[in-house]
């Protein structure tokens, strides 16, 4: 990245905040309503922000990404996420069913192609979206690679606590001694049941765990996020629910799908030390997809708030503003 311009933006620099000039919701599958909103300038190269998790919602920080002169970014959450409703819904609430709203989004806002950016879960959610429908897609940009493979949810339960064992030891402790050698039977169990003071808890530990492992150098300011009770539960909820569903898809189909991507631009932003999302799934994808340029970012963790992330994700969406 040395000699491209796009490294003129300093690392750790965002565009400057904005807000909404249209927001909406779109119907799906009952009782599905999907909120979804737009920023930058309308008539602008489209953009798409797909959120992690699943169940994150999207940030407002995502919407600066990208150039707001340039760009005509959509941000979704997806089913039960975010301001979407129902909350926490986990009825219909499938892979299948997230491409399907993509596309239904696309159509109602008129949109031929557009460029789609996600990370971790968003990650996969845009591989799957682009395989499914390649012709709509201009490039992706694509950070912590997750592709919901068996080994992946092994991982994300059990062996991010070789690199952080208090917050693994604090999230095992959760439940009773009897139930810790299946942590996701245990804590999906919980997470689905009505009872606020059974899920709550769960959400807030599984929470907690996930924070903690998520940068090189954890951010004070992340403290405040983990006791969001409402974000915790749909987090926590629907990615138990993902994960114990194998997040719907056959073990290894993203990377054996890799070749739908021939035709379509990328970039994978990876950190060196990424214990959410290990840098080898982003090794494996960047060798399946030759088209893709793979940037390792040496001192950084999983978020896409560590300097080094930001700035190569923000380098990414002002080289693709050269695509027409």
């Amino acid at each position: 990245m040395t000699n491209d311009p796009a490294n003129r933006i300093s690392r750790n620099r965002l565009y400057p905040e904005i807000e909404p000039h249209a927001r909406g919701r779109l119907a799906v599958d009952p009782p599905h309503e999907l909120y979804w909103e737009e920023c930058g300038n309308p008539q602008g190269a489209p953009a798409l922000f797909l959120h992690g998790g699943p169940g994150a919602g999207s940030p407002g920080s995502a919407r600066r990404f990208f150039d707001p002169a340039h760009y005509r970014v959509v941000l979704l959450d997806q089913r039960g996420a975010g301001r979407s409703t129902p909350h926490a819904e986990l009825a219909g609430n499938s892979t299948d069913a997230l491409v399907a709203d993509i596309e239904a989004l696309r159509r109602d806002r008129g949109i031929e192609r557009w460029l789609v950016f996600g990370g971790s879960w968003g990650a996969l959610l845009a591989l799957a979206y682009a395989q499914a429908h390649p012709n709509r897609c201009s490039g992706l940009v694509l950070r912590g690679i997750f592709l919901g493979g068996r080994g992946e949810i092994g991982w994300f339960i059990n062996g991010m606590r070789c690199f952080f064992p208090e917050a693994g030891r604090a999230f095992a402790s959760h439940l009773p001694a009897t139930e810790r050698d299946d942590l996701l039977a245990g804590y999906h169990r919980r997470l689905v049941d009505p009872d606020p003071a059974v899920h709550m808890p769960a959400a807030l530990a599984w929470r907690r765990y996930e924070t903690a492992c998520s940068a090189l150098i954890p951010r004070i300011e992340t403290a405040a996020l983990q006791d969001d009770h409402q974000a915790a539960l749909a987090l926590a909820r629907i990615e138990a629910h993902y994960f114990a569903n194998e997040c719907f898809l056959h073990d290894g189909a993203l990377l054996a799908g890799a070749r739908r991507l021939a035709t379509i631009p990328g970039v994978i932003v990876q950190g060196r030390y990424d214990m959410v999302c290990p840098p080898h799934i982003a090794d494996q994808l960047a060798a399946a997809w030759p088209k893709a340029r793979y940037e390792i970012i040496a001192d950084a963790g999983h978020s896409a708030m560590e300097p080094g992330i930001t700035a190569a994700l923000v380098a990414a969406t002002e080289r693709f503003k050269k695509l027409k």
